[in-house]
């Protein structure tokens, strides 16, 4: 796989030992457009699908930002409720794919998350980042809120630390905080470091017994039963508010 093809889209490789990669690429900082999102989602209930692929591990391109969340471009240019609902929508299907595949997922994060890019490092069943891996829930700066992905920060991180994150909208929480506050389970000083214990916690994991790790999910996960239909009401929500006149020039204000 060259650099070229790593600008945009989802890419996944699997390897002799059931090990399947699942990355994300954008030029935006990796942000995550409508189609990103749609293909993120269908590739993950896929290989949750296929007996041979034991464990996953999700992360983006390059060395720099993991996620800059929602594309400001499609945002400013979603024209009513239901281009809202589908955009929002996007998130809720990443989360519920994977909360719902059997197998474990391992989250892979380089560099600073964002907006929809914290509700994906949230709802990985296991995180790892590096120093660099920053957080901020900036949704209430452009005038809309957190909606989709807090209920898989609150539920990795607490309703405490989701509020925290939500209310202080502009400020950059570190990684060591986020580490504290459940998000990550470690924190390291480089990526090679990171990437060698993600490794070696897929390799330990592909030789587990598949049906304990599923059922260990299934325990994890119990309560959010509920969510295919909650996050398609929160998206609901985030959709008609990015309409609105503040939030369109909150928006363009960022993206000047």
């Amino acid at each position: 796989m060259t650099a070229v093809d790593l600008l945009e889209g989802v890419h996944v490789a699997v390897d002799d030992r059931g090990i399947a990669t699942v990355t994300f690429a954008h030029p935006q900082s990796n942000c995550l457009p409508g189609e990103v999102l749609s293909s993120l989602a269908s590739e993950i209930t896929t290989l949750g699908g296929r007996p041979d692929v034991k464990v996953l591990v999700l992360k983006s391109a390059g060395n720099r930002a993991f996620c800059a969340g929602a594309s400001f471009d499609e945002l400013i240019a979603i024209s009513d409720e239901a281009e809202g609902l589908k955009f929002f929508s996007g998130f809720a299907g990443v989360i519920n794919a994977l909360r719902t595949i059997p197998q474990l997922v391992i989250g892979r994060v380089q560099g600073k998350a964002v907006g929809g890019g914290v509700g994906v490092a949230s709802a990985v069943d296991f995180c790892m980042a590096t120093q660099h891996a920053a957080v901020k829930l900036s949704e209430l700066a452009v005038g809309i809120g957190p909606f989709v992905v807090g209920p898989a920060v609150e539920r990795k991180m607490g309703r405490s630390a989701m509020s925290t994150l939500a209310i202080d909208a502009t400020a950059w929480k570190s990684a060591s905080w986020a580490c504290n506050h459940g998000l990550y389970a470690e924190v390291f000083d480089n990526v090679e470091a990171m990437d060698a214990a993600v490794d070696a916690l897929a390799g330990r994991l592909a030789k587990s017994n598949p049906e304990a790790m599923a059922e260990l999910k299934r325990t994890f996960w119990s309560g959010t039963e509920h969510w295919g239909e909650l996050l398609l009401e929160r998206a609901q929500v985030s959709g008609r508010l990015v309409l609105s006149d503040f939030t369109r020039k909150a928006i363009l204000g960022f993206k000047s």
